[in-house]
């Protein structure tokens, strides 16, 4: 474990990037605890008001962003410095993905349904910076073997096709499918093979002029979010709250 550990994440420099995504997933539970709290009326914590003015949590993640990633770069990757610049990083993402949603519409709609679109770019951001952590590097390290180098080149190969199948499951709309794919190949290849959203730019652009295939979209995908949307919003319940109805 050791070994693996110090080859796949000390030497290449992910120290800094595993620091950060602990950060981040940690920060989030951790605000997401207290802002159940505080909603409840249970324990110690407040709302932060000064004069009337309401701080949202958004504004110490950006601080807390701006002066971590610079922290990060200033100091390429190694050392104590670079450590806790990634921690203070990933805390300040962690506070800013958690109001994403009231970012993005400039609004205050945290407990409201259109704020399970923060819980969903979180998860978004936390399986695709795991992949990256995660995933086989095959430069970069060094006393590679032409046997391991030819391996390595193999792998590349099939990261590119799995790429591609993920994409096209991506623009096919099953976006669920192509991050899991990203990691497990198999759900992206479903999500590529199956028929697109309607609402998919691949459904625009391939059944445009194939109504057939439009009802059928239309149709499967009524059925699928009539079948599965009721069990991701309890998973985002359950993480986040449930919205103010």
């Amino acid at each position: 474990m050791e070994g693996w550990w110090a080859r796949n994440i000390v030497e290449p420099g992910k120290l800094p990037l595993f620091l950060a995504l602990t950060a981040f997933i940690l920060t989030f539970l951790i605000t997401r605890t207290i802002t159940r709290m505080i909603r409840a009326g249970r324990g110690p914590f407040r709302n932060v008001s000064p004069g009337g003015l309401h701080i949202h949590h958004v504004v110490p993640g950006i601080i807390l962003t701006v002066i971590g990633g610079f922290g990060v770069i200033g100091g390429y990757g190694h050392g104590f410095g670079s450590g806790l610049s990634a921690v203070l990083f990933g805390m300040g993402v962690g506070l800013v993905l958690d109001e994403f949603a009231l970012v993005l519409h400039l609004a205050d709609v945290y407990w409201t349904e259109q704020g399970r679109q923060s819980v969903e770019v979180v998860v978004l951001t936390a399986a695709l910076v795991g992949l990256m952590l995660l995933g086989f590097v095959p430069f970069g390290v060094n006393g590679v073997t032409d046997e391991e180098q030819q391996d390595r080149l193999t792998v590349i190969a099939n990261i590119g096709l799995n790429f591609l199948i993920a994409l096209i499951a991506l623009m096919k709309g099953k976006l669920r499918l192509a991050v899991i794919g990203a990691f497990i190949p198999y759900f992206s290849l479903v999500g590529a093979v199956r028929l697109a959203r309607p609402t998919s730019p691949w459904a625009k652009r391939f059944y445009r002029n194939r109504p057939r295939a439009r009802a059928r979209s239309r149709i499967r995908a009524y059925r699928h979010d009539k079948r599965w949307d009721r069990l991701g919003r309890r998973f985002q319940d359950m993480v986040a709250g449930a919205p103010s109805r």
